[in-house]
């Protein structure tokens, strides 16, 4: 319903769920856009919400691929050697940290990094996290203070490979409208 200035008033629109897809600014109301983030430690994507209820669907804005090869591609082939600080012994060292791990934290700050470009440029209001537990825990620690703002939920679903048709019906309730 609108008024002949164009604008959407709250009584205009009573309690429906239209009410919630909009907030105010100013005066004026705007709609408020709501974007999904599906992630694991190697694949990403971002969905723009469109539509509410039955005519719902998702738009995909970007798509994420990290470079994750098997571990022992990423290690020496045999491990670094020490000499013992007294005598001839030498013993094989094993590396400090798993450069796998270290792979699927850097895609989650290379995500970070993006998703702060995205909330610099306006592009959504609020945001549904969807990853792997370790992933959302790789995300938390990356995001900014302002897109950790922004998030609305956060599910420990694994969507990588689902479909956007069947998202819905997996994470319906998270979903605005």
């Amino acid at each position: 319903i609108m008024r002949s200035n164009g604008l959407l008033r709250p009584t205009d629109l009573g309690r429906s769920s239209v009410f919630k897809q909009y907030e105010f600014v100013g005066e004026h109301m705007k709609k408020t856009t709501t974007w999904l983030l599906i992630a694991d430690g190697a694949r990403g994507r971002i969905l723009s919400v469109e539509g509410h209820g039955a005519s719902r669907q998702f738009v995909e804005v970007e798509e994420f691929s990290g470079d994750h090869a098997a571990n022992r591609d990423l290690l020496r082939d045999k491990p670094t050697r020490v000499y013992e600080s007294q005598g001839e012994a030498r013993h094989a060292t094993q590396p400090k940290s798993d450069p796998h791990r270290e792979l699927k934290r850097s895609f989650a700050e290379h995500i970070a990094d993006a998703m702060a470009a995205h909330l610099a440029n306006a592009a959504f209001d609020k945001l549904i996290v969807v990853a792997t537990p370790v992933t959302i825990g790789d995300l938390r620690a990356a995001f900014s203070d302002a897109v950790k703002a922004r998030i609305s939920a956060e599910i420990d679903k694994d969507l990588t490979k689902t479909p956007n048709t069947g998202i819905a019906s997996i994470i319906g309730d998270a979903l605005p409208g």
